[in-house]
């Protein structure tokens, strides 16, 4: 019952209730934060890291194609000078291709005292346009010294190091052909002698090795005759499509092969990789959403009073839904935004960021002589920025759909009545 001693604690009611009203405004306001920073965190994380892997992976790309040649076309018959010519005439016509190589290549084994190496042996002629890019990649020699008849040849430096050789060693080559005699069949071998080393920074430095290419052809027994040919294009990244558009109308009767598909398993291992660093580092932004909807749930448990005023005001459920929609989605378009901006400013200069904590601390994080780079490579695309932002407005509206439901059915009559 009702009587005037009560008036006696209205005010003290009333501050306490205000003050756990404000508790639990400030600990929604808390969680609420947390949320936007872990959407801003996994966001330029994602950018950060995506940016470095593709920097990675345009340097490998890049390395690999300075030996590598970006198209190729053989054939079991082999092709003459005179069909060569009348190939190269058609070819060079297309303003995209840059050069055209004969190919003499096989694969050999590579033998100095007690080690061996299995390599892919290429022969060139220093004269031809496509070896400007190697005669920068050399480390030590000179591809002019590959003279014919005298059997120099020019191997990559993680073979130099596996065998221990230098310039001026003699090595083995025992070649996938056999030799009958009298006496039996033997392998057929000949000893070459090392006259360069070159250094590109990827797995060819391990798997190639250079020769004349007439010397190769005496090896391989081909006499005047080509295996077939190569193509280097001032594009390299669009290769399948000139192979597509160009080459399969010209020549339909060859089989083309771009270096993407004879590097496949390279590139389809770096791309899982970057699939997989995606799939953990989205992590963040699941955890960013499970934040949003614990603040959504403490929101509508404190707001379910100004909800049932609002619904004997005439708002219907939906409205009320989208109310909180709206306030989970402007902490994640927040955190989104803010995540962009930092993390592409951070990508765009993160090898200047790592140069000026290496010179502080005197301590290198990629060592030139065993990473190959100085600084460390990022490369930002949009697509992934894009797909990114994408992604993580998906979650966040996701985790706003069930507490925006649990608002919407909420009853003003009992609302009302259990909050006196």
């Amino acid at each position: 019952m009702f009587n005037l001693s009560m008036l006696k604690n209205l005010p003290l009611f009333i501050g306490l209730r205000y003050t756990r009203s404000r508790r639990k405004e400030g600990f929604v306001s808390f969680i609420s934060g947390f949320s936007l920073c872990a959407m801003a965190l996994g966001v330029a994380a994602l950018i950060i890291v995506l940016s470095v892997m593709n920097g990675f992976d345009q340097e490998i790309k890049n390395r690999i194609l300075k030996v590598v040649p970006h198209i190729s076309v053989s054939d079991k018959n082999g092709f003459s000078n005179d069909q060569l010519a009348v190939i190269e005439s058609q070819i060079m016509t297309d303003k995209a291709t840059e050069s055209f190589t004969p190919m003499v290549q096989s694969f050999v084994m590579v033998s100095s005292d007690e080690s061996q190496v299995g390599v892919n042996l290429q022969g060139i002629d220093p004269s031809w346009i496509a070896t400007e890019l190697l005669k920068q990649s050399m480390l030590s020699g000179y591809v002019e010294q590959l003279v014919e008849n005298e059997f120099n040849i020019i191997i990559g430096s993680q073979i130099a190091r596996k065998m221990d050789l230098f310039i001026g060693d003699e090595i083995q080559l025992t070649l996938p052909k056999i030799t009958v005699t009298p006496v039996g069949v033997f392998p057929r071998i000949k000893r070459a002698t090392v006259s360069g080393v070159f250094e590109v920074g990827a797995q060819v430095d391990g798997s190639l090795v250079f020769m004349h290419e007439r010397d190769a052809q005496m090896l391989l027994r081909l006499g005047e005759r080509y295996q077939g040919f190569h193509i280097q294009l001032k594009d390299a990244f669009d290769a399948d499509n000139w192979i597509e558009n160009q080459a399969k109308i010209i020549f339909p009767q060859y089989q083309w092969r771009s270096w993407i598909s004879s590097m496949g398993t390279l590139f389809k291992a770096m791309s899982m990789e970057k699939i997989i660093v995606s799939f953990l580092l989205s992590v963040i932004i699941a955890v960013a959403a499970f934040n949003i909807v614990a603040s959504l749930v403490l929101m509508v448990s404190d707001k379910r009073k100004d909800i049932a005023v609002m619904r004997t005001m005439g708002a219907d459920s939906l409205l009320i839904s989208k109310v909180f929609i709206m306030q989970g989605m402007s902490v994640g378009v927040i955190g989104i935004l803010i995540g962009v901006v930092t993390g592409s400013s951070v990508a765009y200069f993160i090898g200047d960021i790592i140069g000026f904590f290496e010179k502080i601390s005197g301590l290198y994080l990629f060592d030139p002589s065993i990473y190959l780079i100085s600084v460390l490579p990022s490369e930002i695309l949009v697509y992934d920025i894009l797909r990114i932002i994408c992604g993580a407005l998906v979650i966040s509206f996701l985790a706003t759909l069930y507490p925006a439901w649990r608002a919407g059915q909420i009853l003003p009559a009992e609302a009302l009545r259990y909050d006196q």
